[in-house]
């Protein structure tokens, strides 16, 4: 049957047969709701799941993608998807795979995975290590694909349970990319209600999460700045116009920004990580360059540094009678919002990760200043992101994010994977928005 006389069964079935309500079910039931995440948990940490997951995030492992260049994992999801039995769209923003389980009608929830490596040389030594010279999955999104996979094999062996549809978000290019971005444009979150992510913690426990409602991730853009003045000897610098000096005194007052004009219960960074300028001891350059990153957890505050950074770099560069450039890669590195928590999702999360793992061990997080593009998401929808411990303590440290000594616990596994199902499957069970016919909408792969 083609997709146009599918849809108009759907419309007709449902103007004249009523959607179940949420007592018809008998999983509907309270104790019913809480054993979903123990049952899906204890299915993830079957061995034979386990294994599974953790033999896919090796192959993505050894195979490192960059953003937009992800088309062996993508092939490798489609892969794994088509042996599910799961219908799905490719390709989305350029590598990106979309899954549906479920109904095929609303209402609709989003799980996420990243899916992108970083162009790092990997340091550490063992049997899977990258094949890739100078690239490495440094940051677990190799964990991300193989939890969301495992998730999507949950809910697949109970996709009789599920009322709505689960989307399967596998995004490319989170690592300053704008995946999420592009996902959006091209229309992934029209039907979605909700949206989960999640993201491997080496700080953090295995068997605890880690979230909070409201902002748990800065908002974050990059600048750089071209200052020119005129070079000349370093003994006579009377003729010259010396824009070091005028990138220093730049330097000193961007940091004012913070310390004199933030509110002090507003956290906000400006941080300059670059300066380029000058190739010898005895001459002044013709011009510097500096760059760096801004950080705050509102938008007022984040535009606010914004248009103050862009106004002390052109006038202290003015008082040493220097001239100045400002880029701020609005269109090659897009600014990214604060990802902020929705406060209705956070209850819901505390209810399944405290029914799977005991609320003791779902803690408060403390806001991080390092930003993520699961933000984009929730300006458009509802969207909770959390983090997954994966730390063994008996196993010795672990290193953080972007270290060429990075390593996942893969014992985590079971967790992610559980809570995704959970979060998602709870979630239809309990939310079940009031859409009227015509707000209906339909993906075409549905």
């Amino acid at each position: 049957m083609n997709f146009s006389k599918w849809v108009s069964l759907i419309f007709i079935l449902n103007l004249f047969c009523p959607t179940p309500s949420f007592s018809d079910s008998p999983t509907s039931s309270s104790n019913g709701l809480t054993e979903i995440p123990k049952r899906f948990l204890q299915f993830a940490k079957r061995p034979e799941l386990f294994d599974w997951m953790v033999g896919i995030r090796r192959k993505i492992h050894e195979n490192p993608e960059l953003g937009y260049e992800e088309f062996e994992t993508s092939k490798l999801i489609r892969t794994e998807l088509d042996k599910m039995g799961i219908s799905y769209k490719y390709p989305v923003a350029v590598t990106g795979v979309i899954g549906f389980i479920g109904t095929g009608e609303p209402p609709f929830v989003a799980i996420r995975a990243d899916m992108d490596a970083l162009p790092m040389q990997e340091m550490l030594e063992w049997e899977h290590k990258s094949r890739i010279p100078g690239k490495m999955h440094a940051c677990g999104h190799d964990a991300h694909v193989a939890m969301l996979l495992g998730a999507a094999k949950i809910l697949q062996e109970h996709r009789e349970e599920i009322k709505g549809t689960v989307v399967l978000v596998f995004q490319p290019a989170e690592e300053g990319g704008g995946g999420a971005m592009k996902l959006i444009d091209e229309g992934v979150l029209e039907n979605v209600n909700a949206i989960f992510g999640l993201h491997v913690s080496s700080n953090l426990a295995v068997g605890e999460v880690h979230s909070k409602a409201g902002p748990i991730g800065a908002g974050n853009g990059f600048f750089e700045a071209v200052i020119s003045g005129k070079g000349g000897h370093a003994a006579i610098p009377q003729h010259s116009v010396d824009p070091i000096l005028a990138a220093s005194n730049v330097i000193v007052s961007l940091q004012h920004l913070v310390s004199r004009e933030a509110d002090p219960l507003d956290p906000q960074v400006v941080t300059v990580a670059k300066f380029q300028g000058g190739g010898a001891f005895n001459v002044i350059p013709d011009s510097v360059t500096i760059g760096g990153t801004f950080r705050a957890f509102s938008k007022e505050s984040f535009m606010q540094l914004r248009y103050r950074i862009e106004e002390v770099i052109r006038g202290q560069a003015a008082v040493q009678r220097c001239n100045a450039t400002v880029d701020f890669f609005t269109e090659a590195k897009l600014f990214y919002p604060p990802t902020i928590n929705h406060k209705g999702l956070h209850e819901h999360f505390l209810n399944v990760a405290g029914d799977m793992i005991g609320i003791h061990k779902v803690k408060d997080i403390k806001p991080l200043m390092g930003s993520e593009d699961f933000a984009f998401y929730q300006e458009v929808i509802p969207g909770y992101f959390f983090l997954l411990g994966m730390q063994n303590v008996t196993r010795g440290r672990l290193e953080s994010e972007h270290s060429p000594y990075y390593q996942v616990n893969e014992d985590a596994f079971p967790y992610g994977a559980a809570l995704h199902a959970s979060l998602a499957a709870r979630y239809l069970l309990e939310y079940q928005p009031d859409i009227s016919f015509s707000e209906r909408k339909f993906h075409d792969e549905l």
